[in-house]
């Protein structure tokens, strides 16, 4: 099986340090802080890449799941939004939201939902991150008529 690497480098102390992140691959770096994690400081920040990997994981599961009943996506776009919040001395990631439109010919709306309700409970993103609540909203998209 496939092992994924990225790596954090963080320089000085939790306010006023700063941080280098970057995947294994080398697709991506960015830098990190305090501000860019906790405020709305400029840079990245590691939940901004839970986002990223759980709409990636979540449209893909969806496709798999459109394809396994006879459907192929034109095109799935998902947002995810992390929220990340002051707990006790910590913090915590309270929760996570998918918003999610797919443009499918043939799909009724409510099966378009299910599937997509099921690409949430079982991609291995959203199976990783159990314990932190997930909402989904999910939109059929219908093709313009001609």
């Amino acid at each position: 099986m496939p092992v994924r690497n990225a790596i954090a480098v963080w320089e000085g102390n939790l306010k006023d340090g700063k941080g280098r992140l970057a995947l294994g691959s080398g697709l991506c770096k960015g830098a990190y802080s305090f501000s860019s994690r906790f405020e709305q400081g400029a840079g990245t920040n590691p939940e901004e890449l839970i986002a990223a990997a759980h709409a990636g994981c979540f449209s893909m599961a969806l496709s798999g799941l459109l394809q396994q009943q006879g459907y192929t996506a034109e095109h799935i776009h998902t947002t995810a939004r992390v929220t990340i919040e002051k707990s006790g001395d910590g913090w915590r990631i309270a929760n996570i939201e998918l918003e999610t439109e797919g443009k499918v010919s043939g799909v009724e709306e409510a099966s378009f939902r299910q599937l997509a309700e099921d690409a949430k409970r079982n991609c291995p993103v959203s199976r990783a991150l159990e314990s932190v609540p997930i909402r989904l909203n999910a939109r059929l998209v219908r093709p313009l008529a001609a």
